[in-house]
């Protein structure tokens, strides 16, 4: 653990939280205990208030419990495998892994093309595009938040479809593509937005895994680029570099 950065303007109790997701992610196993409030203050030099505030945040998050009279303890609860690779899908991608899989829009709208979607879509700069805000789940956990932008003289329908089925791919077959490969994604870390925190049930401070990335159909036309925030604490993205199946 590292030390705390004062006068940054970020409080001190969301660093120490910070730092102890980090510790989770980067080496505690299920249910290992925590050290006690009054050795991690020691360890931050802060007071135990702070530590208090770090912990009840990763509680509400689901990343430690707190058990009467024998301390804080790391969650049982695993990170799902998503994997990225030349079909990325994600009902299919965690279907050995939950239950459960769905999808909700949240809005949608018609657009001019922002120029960074009319360029990875290969659009027109004066380009109209669908927007789509969605949220995803598994066995009833959000797993990620995303938004998808989709040529409108091609998809003008697809907010319908997907409204009805909670599926980027079952909505794009509704429209003609039958299939669609992974053409890119690039993936960073980053601490989670306002509107993030509430749509994934995190706590501020809380890390996500941001990938933008473009599909396209079997004629290598692209048919959408998407920015995807998951949960660093409930997810893991996996590389996955083997050929489609035929």
């Amino acid at each position: 653990m590292t030390t705390l950065q004062r006068r940054t303007g970020i409080a001190l109790w969301r660093q120490v939280a910070d730092q102890i997701r980090q510790s989770v992610l980067s080496g505690m196993t299920a249910n290992e205990r925590l050290p006690a409030e009054a050795e991690l203050a020691n360890r931050f030099g802060v007071n135990r208030h702070t530590v208090r505030a770090a912990i009840a945040a990763l509680e509400k998050e689901g990343t430690l419990r707190a058990e009467q009279g024998r301390g804080t303890f790391l969650n049982d609860r695993r990170r799902l495998q998503y994997p990225i690779g030349p079909r990325t899908r994600f009902s299919s991608g965690l279907k050995d892994q939950s239950q459960t899989r769905t999808g909700k829009l949240l809005s949608s709208r018609t657009i001019p093309a922002p120029p960074r979607v009319a360029e990875a879509l290969e659009l027109p700069k004066t380009a109209e595009v669908v927007e789509l805000s969605t949220v995803s789940a598994a066995d009833g956990d959000p797993i990620s938040a995303a938004t998808s932008w989709f040529d409108a003289s091609r998809f003008a329908a697809i907010a319908e479809h997907y409204a009805e089925t909670g599926s980027i791919t079952a909505s794009l077959a509704r429209l003609g593509v039958d299939d669609y490969t992974r053409q890119t994604t690039a993936i960073e870390a980053r601490h989670a937005s306002s509107e993030d925190l509430d749509l994934l049930g995190l706590s501020p401070g809380a890390i996500v895994l941001l990938t933008r990335s473009v599909d396209v159909d079997s004629a290598g036309q692209p048919i959408q680029y998407g920015e995807s925030r998951f949960a660093a604490d409930r997810i893991e993205l996996l590389i996955d570099n083997r050929a489609p199946a035929a």
